[in-house]
């Protein structure tokens, strides 16, 4: 995978509509074209419905997402570059597409379906419909499938290696379309940061006062998350997976932080030991969903694949030092393995470290705080443009890790989230 457009930053928003009667949505009706489509699992279940989007044949990782808005979202987070999504709300594109809300330059889904697309747009910020975009990119999809039946299934099985083929592609035979299936590389042991990050360093100036810049490493960066760095007085510096410390401290950094991104963690050590480097040189350090990975292998802990990982904008998760229970939203397929119950000596030297949260569902470690050095994450999304909103304030408390250090040292930067004084999520 390689970035297309020739602008790294995020896409820029055309200007809004003077009003809803200026502007008329969209009226596309070819959400399902008349072809048939199949999506055959690796364990050679199938299931039939209609072609949608570009036609063809596509590859990836199975997976479910739970969200009932927000689909713009979800086909533009670069995290699910690799998969093929299956949402399990019913009815898809009725809002249509904008500008707005993407969270990247393109459709970054390897293959998607739904049970239901809308036959029509219904909503006066659309300029565009959700198909037109799907075609756009080159994303296959498949309609009018029981997406029930393929979500159950994959919660009992796990997720696996799929394929989509519509169209001509989807009268091949069965068994030459599994194996087609089963010759694709798992997800476990990729490493796909490198298809999904910027090529080159771009910045975006602090909103108010500025309280210091921050390096983000893009490891498949959504919008969202630089929009709400720099409404907190970041200058923010977007730069490629493949930095090295010395070009990133060559931006002379208050702080750094790690996104999210798609692939297996074990696979991208250049990745731990540059947060090793930022750690050992006690800069304040945020990271979410990838980032809380990488952070935990950096500081000795293990990772490990979920049998169908955490997707949608209703998860659980508990702070387990103010019992504070939020909704927040996920999209991972991998988590850390560190011990629960309070603090431990981290494996790589660190000092200590503890879990700060935990998945409800499943007690998945859902964020780790470190007690010696300033640094901390989640696996969760706080910075959801698509709601819910309840873990937002992770970015005031990295701002405030970032002001104490200027303003009274190291120690009382650690203290911002080794003894928080707020029950925030």
């Amino acid at each position: 995978m390689s970035i297309e457009s020739a602008e790294p930053s995020p896409p820029t928003s055309p200007a809004p509509p003077a009003s809803p009667t200026s502007h008329t949505p969209p009226t596309h009706t070819g959400a399902v074209g008349p072809e048939s489509a199949v999506l055959v699992l690796e364990d050679g279940r199938r299931f039939a419905g209609s072609a949608w989007g570009a036609r063809g044949r596509t590859f990836g990782e199975a997976v479910f997402t739970t969200g009932m808005t927000g689909y713009q979202e979800t086909l533009t987070d670069p995290s699910y570059a690799g998969q093929i999504v299956v949402q399990t709300a019913p009815h898809i594109g009725n809002t249509g597409t904008n500008d707005d809300d993407e969270e990247s330059a393109r459709v970054w889904v390897a293959g998607y379906a739904a049970y239901a697309p809308s036959r029509i747009v219904s909503n006066q910020r659309a300029t565009r419909a959700l198909p037109d975009d799907l075609a756009r990119d080159g994303v296959v999809g498949i309609a009018g499938l029981d997406t029930r039946a393929v979500t159950r299934h994959l919660r009992s099985a796990g997720a696996m290696r799929a394929g989509i083929f519509s169209a001509a592609d989807a009268a091949l035979d069965p068994a030459e379309q599994l194996a087609l299936v089963r010759e694709r590389p798992s997800m476990a042991g990729q490493n796909l940061s490198a298809g999904v990050s910027t090529t080159t360093t771009y910045s975006r100036g602090a909103q108010g006062e500025r309280i210091g810049s921050v390096v983000i490493v893009d490891l498949g960066i959504k919008a969202a998350t630089i929009a709400a760095l720099a409404q907190r007085g970041f200058d923010v510096h977007v730069v490629p997976e493949s930095v090295t410390a010395e070009q990133l401290y060559a931006l002379q950094p208050s702080a750094v932080f790690y996104s999210n991104g798609p692939g297996d963690p074990e696979a991208s050590e250049h990745h731990v030991e540059l947060l090793r480097e930022v750690l050992h040189r006690r800069t304040p350090f945020f990271g979410i969903c990838f980032g809380n990975q990488l952070l935990g292998r950096a500081l000795g802990f293990g990772t490990y694949k979920l049998p169908f990982g955490h997707r949608g904008i209703n998860q659980p998760v508990l702070d387990v030092r103010s019992g504070r229970v939020g909704i927040t939203a996920h999209n991972h397929g991998f988590a850390v393995d560190a011990p629960r119950g309070g603090p431990v000596q981290t494996p790589a030297g660190f000092g200590r470290a503890e879990v700060t949260h935990v998945g409800l569902n499943d007690d998945v470690v859902e964020g780790i705080a470190c007690l010696d050095i300033p640094a901390f994450s989640v696996q969760y999304h706080p910075e959801a443009a698509a709601g819910p909103h309840d873990a937002n304030d992770l970015f005031d408390r990295f701002r405030d890790m970032v002001l104490a250090a200027e303003s009274d040292g190291m120690q009382a930067a650690i203290a911002v989230e080794s003894a928080p004084t707020s029950g925030a999520s």
